[in-house]
């Protein structure tokens, strides 16, 4: 499932980064927590590889 926006492509990449190690969980804040949380790795890296063109800043709450 792809990212729906480039705030969320952004979350799920700062997310994929804790749960690889890379940076600390207790760097994390909002959604990327939520993220972190509930997603598994493989979730991750296909929301954090969206392509980003033609993605709004901020997905839609519809």
């Amino acid at each position: 499932m792809p990212a729906k926006s480039k705030a969320q492509q952004m979350a799920a990449g700062a997310a994929l980064s804790a749960k690889r190690g890379e940076t600390r969980r207790s760097e994390l804040k909002g959604a990327s927590k939520e993220m972190y949380e509930s997603m598994s790795e493989k979730q991750l890296e296909d929301f954090a590889s969206t392509k980003r063109k033609g993605k709004p800043g901020h997905a839609s709450k519809d």
